[in-house]
């Protein structure tokens, strides 16, 4: 997935203001406790940050 596909993806879910906040607010546990920002900075891929925020809010399978 690239940057741009998971930022649309953020956009779409869970709309740009909240979005954006998750990204630098949000503790992914499955992530080790790590921000989505702070993830992507490691070099996480993206799937995997968007799985990981989909799973802690919940979001219904068919949309991940």
């Amino acid at each position: 997935m690239r940057l741009t596909q998971f930022q649309e993806l953020i956009d779409e879910e869970f709309g740009r203001i909240r979005g954006g906040s998750m990204l630098v607010d949000h503790v992914l546990t499955d992530l080790n406790g790590q921000t989505a920002k702070q993830a992507l900075e490691a070099g996480v891929e993206p799937r995997d940050i968007w799985r990981a925020l989909c799973r802690d809010f919940e979001v219904p399978k068919t949309r991940w």
